[in-house]
């Protein structure tokens, strides 16, 4: 598992909503600009955190993105996920993967499988707030 530069900016994004989380919306470019990433990869992972339901966007002067929930609330596995998509190890382990034909005989599944509760245990235990 390799976590890819969406995964790292929608950390980026949450993060800085976080930090400014009171202030109403917060623009992408404001974001952009304090994180030193490129406006056009931060759009991509903001849409979506937009489609998973993690912000809230509105347009205009004032527009920009929120969270749509208290920082609390958050946890970096969901954050990651947004932006991966997976973070399984190994593809067999992913979610709504092909269940493989060799895996009741698979010498590593074990391992790999204890490597991806290991994964998400820690994740899920780091809420956004552990990370601002």
């Amino acid at each position: 598992m390799m976590i890819t530069t969406k995964g790292r900016n929608a950390l980026k994004v949450m993060i800085d909503l976080a930090r400014h989380e009171g202030e109403g919306y917060i623009s992408l470019s404001d974001i952009a600009e304090r994180q030193n990433e490129s406006l056009k990869y931060l759009e991509a992972s903001a849409k979506q955190l937009s489609t998973a339901g993690l912000v809230v966007s509105a347009r205009g002067k004032s527009g920009g993105y929120k969270l749509s929930r208290p920082a609390t609330d958050y946890t970096a596995a969901e954050i990651l996920l947004s932006g991966e998509g997976s973070l399984a190890p190994i593809s067999c382990l992913e979610e709504g993967a092909v269940p493989c034909h060799n895996a009741e005989n698979c010498c590593t599944l074990p391992l790999f499988k204890e490597l991806d509760d290991v994964i998400m245990t820690f994740l899920t235990s780091k809420k956004l707030t552990d990370l601002i």
